[in-house]
Formats: C-alpha cells, sequence, structure tokens
C-alpha cells in the first residue's frame, strides 16, 4: 500500500490552533478560499489525502468524487448529517468525529436554555437595565426543580443532560431507538409518549434523514401548554413552521433554541417572541472544548497519515 499523500483539504473554517497546527505538518489547502472551487478541484483534488471540515458543514459526495485519494474525513464536531457516511462506507474512507470533548459544554448549555426560558432570566436582565424594576414587579415564572424532563435522544449528550436533571430532583423520561435498562429513568415508546410527559421537552438526538422534521405539529399538540421546547441537537429535527405556529398559538409556553434549521438567518417570528431565549449555535462554544476538539481533529489526521488506527473513527 502506497504512503497517502500528506495534503489536507480544509472545507470551511476551524479554529487558529488547529489551522496553524495542520500548517506546521502538511499541506494545507482552503476551499473555502477558492473562487473557483470546482475548477481547483478538478485540477488539484487528487492530491488530497485527507479532508477536514465542520459538523454542520460537513462534505459533499460531489467533491469526494474528485478526491479520488481520499482516506479520512477528519469532523470537528459529532455531526455526520451533512456527510453521505453510505457513500464514504463505499470509497473505504474513515470518518471521524470529536466524540465526547463537547458532551458536558453541550449539556450545560441545555440546561442553561431551560433555566432561562422557565426563570425568565433575559427577559429579568431586560427588565432591570430598562429601569422598570422601580416602576413595577416583574412577572412570576416557571419552577424548575421536581419537573418532569422529557429527552429525545439518550446518547452521550441525552445521558449528560440527564445527570443535570437528577441534581434538581426532575423526573427524568426519554425515548432513542431503544430502551437501556441499565438507565434510572423512564423509557417511552416513541417521541408523542414522551411529549404527553414532559413539563420541559428537550431535542438532544441525532440530526440526519431519519429525525428531520420529526419534532413537529403532532409533538406540539400533545406537549402541555405550558411546556418549554429546548433544542441543541440540530435545527433540521423541528419542523420551525410547526414551532411557530405552536408559540403563536400558544400550545406550549416556550423555547430555548441554540440551532435553526438555516443557520445564521433565524426566523423572525422567533427574533420577536419574549418567550423564546436564543442562542447563535455555540453550545460547544468554551476555550477548553474548542482546544479539545482540535485536538482530537489532528489528531485522526496525523494517524491516517501515520499509517495508525484512528482513534476516533466512527464507520
Amino acid at each position: 500500500m502506497s504512503q497517502p499523500t500528506q495534503h489536507v483539504l480544509l472545507i470551511a473554517p476551524v479554529m487558529d490552533a488547529l489551522q496553524q497546527q495542520l500548517d506546521a505538518h502538511y499541506t494545507v489547502h482552503r476551499l473555502y478560499q477558492q473562487p473557483d472551487a470546482a475548477a481547483w478541484l478538478a485540477e488539484n483534488g487528487a492530491n488530497v489525502g485527507a479532508v477536514v471540515t465542520r459538523g454542520d458543514v460537513g462534505v459533499t459526495s460531489a467533491v469526494l468524487e474528485n478526491l479520488s485519494q481520499v482516506g479520512v474525513i477528519a469532523i470537528f464536531g459529532v455531526g455526520t448529517d451533512a456527510v453521505d457516511l453510505e457513500y464514504a462506507r463505499r470509497r473505504h474512507i474513515a470518518v471521524t468525529v470529536t466524540a465526547g470533548a463537547l458532551t458536558d459544554d453541550v449539556a450545560d448549555l441545555a440546561f442553561g436554555l431551560l433555566l432561562s426560558s422557565a426563570r425568565q432570566l433575559c427577559l429579568g436582565d431586560r427588565f432591570v437595565r430598562e429601569g422598570r424594576w422601580l416602576q413595577e414587579s416583574p412577572a412570576l415564572a416557571t419552577q424548575v426543580s421536581r419537573k418532569r424532563i422529557g429527552i429525545f435522544g439518550m446518547g452521550n449528550i441525552g445521558r449528560a443532560i440527564a445527570r443535570r436533571a437528577s441534581g434538581f430532583d426532575m423526573d427524568i423520561y426519554y425515548t432513542d431507538r431503544q430502551a437501556d435498562n441499565t438507565l434510572p429513568y423512564h423509557w417511552c415508546d416513541d417521541v408523542l409518549s414522551l411529549a404527553q410527559r414532559s413539563d420541559f421537552f428537550v431535542v438532544a438526538v441525532s440530526g440526519g434523514k431519519e429525525s428531520q422534521g420529526i419534532v413537529n405539529r403532532e409533538v406540539f399538540q400533545v406537549l402541555p401548554v405550558h411546556a418549554l421546547v429546548i433544542n441543541i441537537a440540530r435545527g433540521s429535527i423541528i419542523n420551525e413552521p410547526d414551532l411557530i405556529a405552536a408559540l403563536q398559538n400558544g400550545d406550549i409556553a416556550g423555547a430555548g433554541l441554540d440551532v435553526f434549521v438555516d443557520e445564521p438567518n433565524v426566523p423572525a417570528e422567533f427574533i420577536g417572541m419574549d418567550n423564546v431565549v436564543l442562542q447563535p449555535h455555540v453550545a460547544s462554544a468554551t476555550h477548553e472544548t474548542r482546544q479539545r476538539m482540535s485536538h482530537i481533529v489532528f489528531e485522526n489526521v496525523q494517524a491516517y497519515f501515520n499509517g495508525q488506527p484512528l482513534p476516533h473513527r466512527i464507520n
């Protein structure tokens, strides 16, 4: 087997430290800087041995078609919905993610959105800054402790959210592809039965074709009217028009959203609602976690070029 070519194709910008580390060891090409990406790929694609990309961007099969020597796709993130895994399997292209590095941060933000939505932290901050406290009392908020939380997706992040919920003495329900009898939580057969039992409905399931739009009008209709919806997974999992309608009609009480279908374009309806807390897809955006993610990406690229087993391969 010939030594893979030491050229890396960077699909989208990543942390400066990671880019500098890749630059120091390999020949790095930045596809996002090419004025004519198709022409560049046609002329240079055969030299590329590794692809580095972000989870929210991925890499298209059309790009990979031009990379005859590529052997690994190293994803900065845990989302694989923007990569055709079946195509990668057929081409024998390894796919790696930064699993584990961002679990705590994403779970922290999920609970931050839950608390902010329930206790109206953003409204309270504005209430003080606008001087309204001098003339009136703030509105009452919603208790979090000892309430029911429904977690849709009990992977690493879902489990971390559940552990945090247990600290608030919450009654924890969940659904996923299958029940895990080792977990001390209440299993629900499907997303609708989970929604019926949720004061707080947290979306933590993986994105992709299987989950696209699965949290929709049916779910919002069976949620209690006082329920809050939290999404730190992928914007595509929630049918946004259905969520907007549910909020406008009072079918649910509010939402906390870190992800959207067409980022960074957030629907104006969300922006105009006081009962929706918005974040710019920053669940893993801490110095510590992004450094760990960068290290994992480089570790996988280095292992591939050195002919070693890939430590974070998923396929």
